[in-house]
């Protein structure tokens, strides 16, 4: 299966720059997977698919400012102010985190780095640019990135954001990613109790959202490209929630994809959740059994993104890109701040 499988053309103009308001404005494309019908709707709408027993997994991640720019020492005669930009991945140890750097052929072991109210040393190499960077400060560091930290866009989006709220769901919680689990931030507070009060259940889920958003599948055949890991945790209460209603078949839906990588990364053998947490590489791709999920909730994705593939693993390749040229047709907006789409 080749990457080009999962291409649809998509307008630029398309791509939504702005988040609506309220949250619960967007459109909402429903597929219903049984009848292959296909309803517009917008997402407050939602409360009517969804019934007293099923389970909603939603993923608690926090964005955290994790763009923050540097000057590289020693500074001379040429050198730029800010020359150089840290991308905030994952954190290695307490002072060490993962980081994407641009320029990154400039930053050899042992580069110094000055961010104004901390320093860093490049102190490890990985793959595709990724920089090892140890920080030294004074304080608490994650005071610090709030001081001096830029929430991390996705490249799309041109526009500034003017309330960085916009890009955190309403039940953000643990401080961990580098990008938004998109397909959450469509709920209220309002809309989620609404959905409790008719009976349905929230379980709540952890993955950082990492260098798989940002990392393009550059192999033309799918299965030799490699998903960087992430970090995860499903508690002993939630995956109970959720075991709860695989033993009595009531249906488990995923907000996004990423909730849909924690669950299928946390199934056992027996079909059922374990209390686990560690770093999943999980690659879903058509010809993938799905073991929980049973509905999905999320955005439209990038062409051939891994994403999109995960899709195409629930519905089928071909009915997702006739789901994704409708939804051009209709004139849906797309990506991080774009409608959404269920999948039920």
């Amino acid at each position: 299966m080749e990457t080009k499988d999962f291409y649809y053309d998509l307008p630029k103009e398309l791509i939504a720059q702005t988040p609506i308001e309220p949250r619960d404005a967007s459109k909402l494309l429903v597929y219903h997977k049984s009848s292959g019908e296909v309803e517009h709707k917008h997402f407050y709408d939602i409360s009517d698919y969804l019934r007293a027993g099923d389970v909603l997994v939603i993923n608690n991640t926090k964005v955290i400012p994790a763009r923050i720019f540097a000057t590289r020492l020693p500074r001379t005669e040429k050198t730029i102010e800010k020359n150089t930009e840290v991308l905030l991945l994952k954190r290695k140890e307490y002072d060490v985190w993962e980081c994407i750097t641009k320029p990154a052929k400039k930053l050899k072991m042992g580069t110094m780095l000055d961010f104004g109210a901390m320093q860093g040393e490049v102190v490890g190499f990985g793959e595709e640019g990724i920089r090892f960077i140890k920080f030294i400060f004074d304080g608490v560091f994650e005071n610090i990135l709030e001081e001096i930290g830029n929430m991390p866009l996705p490249p799309y989006i041109t526009q500034k954001l003017q309330d960085k709220s916009r890009y955190q769901t309403v039940y953000s919680k643990v401080d961990g990613s580098a990008a938004a689990p998109t397909a959450g931030l469509h709920f209220t507070p309002q809309l989620l109790d609404k959905l409790e009060k008719q009976g349905v259940q929230i379980a709540k889920v952890l993955l950082h959202v990492g260098l798989g958003t940002f990392r393009p599948v550059k192999e033309t055949d799918i299965l030799k490209h490699k998903m960087h890991s992430e970090y995860y945790e499903v508690d002993e209460q939630n995956a109970e929630i959720i075991n709860s209603a695989l033993k009595e078949g009531r249906r488990v839906i995923c907000v996004g994809t990423t909730s849909v990588r924690v669950v299928e990364s946390a199934v056992g053998d027996d079909g059922f959740i374990k209390p686990s947490h560690g770093d999943t590489q999980i690659f879903i791709y058509p010809g993938y059994n799905f073991k929980v999920v049973k509905g999905l909730i999320t955005n439209f994705h990038l062409p051939e993104s891994t994403l999109i593939m995960l899709v195409s693993a629930f519905i089928g390749r071909e009915k997702t890109l006739e789901i994704y040229n409708t939804a051009v047709e209709e004139r849906y907006r797309f990506f991080s701040f774009g409608d959404a789409c269920a999948f039920l």
